[in-house]
C-alpha cells in the first residue's frame, strides 16, 4: 500500500483513483477464493448460486471426497492438497458453462447449475467417473467423491440452505451405501417414504 501511495501524487487524481480501485477490486477478489482451489468461498459462492437459484431449472449438488483422511496418511498431505484442487478443477469444468462452485470447507464442496436441456443427471454420472480418476501427476493417488443432488423445482419455495441440507443428507446416504453414483435427494424422500410404508404394513399386518 505504501508503494501504491507514494505513487498516486505522481498521476491525475482520477487516474490514480482508478488504480486504487482496481487494486482493491483485486485484493477482494483474491479474498473470496480459496487460496488451495482457486474456488470460490463460501461467502462469495454463496451469493453466486443464490442468484442461479432465481431460475427454476437450477440444480444443487453437494460433493464429499471419500477416504480422504486415508489419502493423506498414505500419500502424505502434499498428495492430499493435490487431490482437492484437482478435484475442484474437475468439479469446476463439470459444471460449466454457467455453473458456480465452491470450497466449503475441508474435503465438501458445492456447486449449482442450470439445467437448461434436461441432462443434469447424466452430466452428474459422467462427473462421478471423471471424479474418481486418479491425478494426472500420480497415478497411485485417487478415491471417489459422493456426489447428492437436488433440483430446485422439486422444492418450491426452499432457499439455498434448505435445498443444500437436503443435497447433503442425499450424499451421506449415497457415501454409506456405497454407491459408484450421485444420489438424488427427491429419490432418497420416496426410497424413505417407501420404507416407512413397508413397515407400517407389516405393523398393521401384526
Amino acid at each position: 500500500m505504501n508503494t501504491l501511495a507514494a505513487l498516486l501524487p505522481a498521476v491525475p487524481p482520477v487516474l490514480g483513483w482508478a488504480v486504487h480501485a482496481r487494486w482493491l477490486h483485486g485484493r477482494l477478489t483474491t479474498a473470496r477464493r480459496d487460496p488451495l482451489t482457486g474456488l470460490w468461498t463460501r461467502d462469495a459462492f454463496t451469493r453466486r448460486a443464490r442468484r442461479l437459484l432465481r431460475d427454476p431449472r437450477a440444480v444443487v449438488i453437494l460433493a464429499d471426497v471419500d477416504h480422504f483422511k486415508h489419502v493423506n496418511d498414505v500419500h502424505g498431505h502434499a498428495a492430499g492438497d493435490a487431490l482437492l484442487a484437482a478435484v475442484a478443477a474437475r468439479l469446476a469444468h463439470g459444471t460449466a458453462p454457467g455453473g458456480v462452485v465452491g470450497r466449503l470447507g475441508g474435503d465438501e464442496f458445492a456447486a449449482v447449475l442450470v439445467d437448461h436441456d434436461g441432462t443434469a443427471a447424466d452430466r452428474l454420472h459422467t462427473l462421478a467417473r471423471v471424479l474418481a480418476r486418479p491425478l494426472d501427476t500420480d497415478p497411485d493417488v485417487h478415491t471417489t467423491v459422493s456426489l447428492g443432488w437436488v433440483r430446485a423445482v422439486d422444492h418450491p419455495g426452499e432457499d439455498l440452505s434448505a435445498l443444500l441440507r437436503r443435497a447433503d443428507e442425499a450424499m451421506y446416504a449415497a457415501k454409506r451405501s456405497g454407491r459408484s453414483g450421485p444420489l438424488r435427494a427427491v429419490r432418497l424422500g420416496r426410497l424413505l417414504g417407501s420404507v416407512a410404508g413397508r413397515r407400517a404394513g407389516r405393523r398393521g399386518a401384526a
